[in-house]
């Protein structure tokens, strides 16, 4: 067994463990970063950036890059199959980049890998965290990669590893929440009768569903669907848009990957706790209405990192529990919101169906409503 010495652990390297990692190089910490997947993972998964997002990410030189790759949609609206409930426009947004940018995670974290090639720095993979022992002041950790294993001793932790953090619960943070039940999730090319400059997500009597466009004349489609298969086959989603989308004018000619994937309610008890600290799926998970998830994680990075940096040149920990409090309260109302979002989406009954679509049509009459909801969404609220 062979060690190193370093002043920060990241454990995982999605978007938030990379995001985390290039704001400490940017910074001159010494850190190393690990995952325990052999590569990069080639699917989507998470598929929007939103403006404040961008705002966050533009300290760290990755803002432009992500634009210059993705799919700018200036506007959300909420349909009932042919007809527009609320229309919501990001053009008013205080910002350089009013608009929802449409990219795949894994193009994602490609720049943010090459990014952090530029500062100097790599993922070390496929590198698994076994255990790790904590003080007030210090990190044990054990490791095992291709070569063995290896005890990487750091002053902090953080746990970027997911929903089923080995950080979180080696630390023993509690993760409590709920389950909402299974969506279908998948990346296709099809005839479309909307406008590419749109997310739409659909009412109808069977159910949700969420069309956005992607670069390469792609649509991502997400649905709550209770019996949704794990692969799902183009019949699977042609069937589906009969049901919710618009009543005529969608032909699915491929699906160019899909899965099923259980959606939780979660957030954990704490953030920071000594020299741990969660941030991305591993302190947060939540419904994906609105496209919050990715965003959420990736703001705590660069709040983390920064926080990361000033604990170590000032040996404090004041920032550090700055971060865990308002990082936390941010996560608490992005799930309130998702929940809310996702409850009133999966109305069952007719009679409360037609009640939320009056209001919403109503709502969608009001423009300090509709720029309320773009802000909330573009995640300045």
């Amino acid at each position: 067994m062979h060690s190193l010495s370093t002043q920060v652990l990241i454990v995982g390297a999605g978007p938030a463990g990379l995001a985390t990692a290039i704001g400490l190089a940017e910074r001159g910490v010494d850190f190393v970063i690990v995952d325990a997947l052999d590569e990069a993972q080639n699917t989507s998964r998470a598929a929007v950036i939103h403006a404040a997002t961008l705002d966050s990410l533009r300290a760290l030189s990755l803002s432009d890059r992500l634009v210059a790759q993705g799919i700018e949609v200036p506007r959300f609206r909420i349909r009932e199959r042919d007809a527009v409930l609320f229309d919501a426009s990001f053009a008013g947004l205080p910002t350089p980049t009013p608009f929802a940018l449409m990219i795949p995670q894994d193009e994602t974290e490609r720049i943010f890998i090459d990014r952090l090639a530029e500062l100097g720095h790599v993922v070390r993979r496929p590198v698994r965290l076994t255990r790790f022992g904590a003080s007030a002041a210090r990190v044990r950790a054990t490791c095992e990669g291709e070569d063995g294993a290896v005890t990487i001793d750091a002053r902090y932790i953080v746990g970027a590893d997911g929903e089923k953090s080995t950080v979180r619960a080696g630390a023993g943070i509690a993760f409590p929440g709920d389950t909402y039940g299974s969506f279908l999730l998948a990346d296709v090319r099809m005839d479309w009768p909307i406008e590419r400059q749109e997310v739409s997500l659909f009412f109808a009597q069977a159910g949700t569903v969420v069309v956005a466009p992607l670069s390469r004349e792609r649509y991502r489609v997400v649905a709550q669907l209770a019996d949704a298969p794990p692969a799902p086959a183009l019949a699977d989603v042609q069937r589906l848009m009969d049901a919710r989308g618009p009543r005529s004018g969608v032909r699915v000619r491929e699906v160019l990957w899909g899965s099923r994937f259980q959606v939780h309610h979660k957030l954990a008890d704490r953030l920071h706790q000594g020299p741990v600290l969660l941030v991305g799926d591993a302190a947060h998970v939540h419904s994906p209405a609105g496209g919050q998830g990715m965003n959420l994680g990736l703001r705590d990075a660069v709040a983390l990192s920064g926080a990361l940096h000033a604990a170590l040149r000032d040996g404090t920990e004041n920032l550090l529990e700055a971060y865990a409090s308002e990082r936390r309260l941010a996560a608490a109302r992005v799930l309130a919101m998702t929940d809310r979002l996702t409850r009133v989406a999966t109305l069952s009954g007719p009679a409360a169906r037609w009640v939320r679509n009056r209001l919403i049509a109503a709502a969608s009459a009001v423009p300090a409503v509709k720029r309320a909801v773009a802000r909330r969404l573009a995640g300045y609220g």
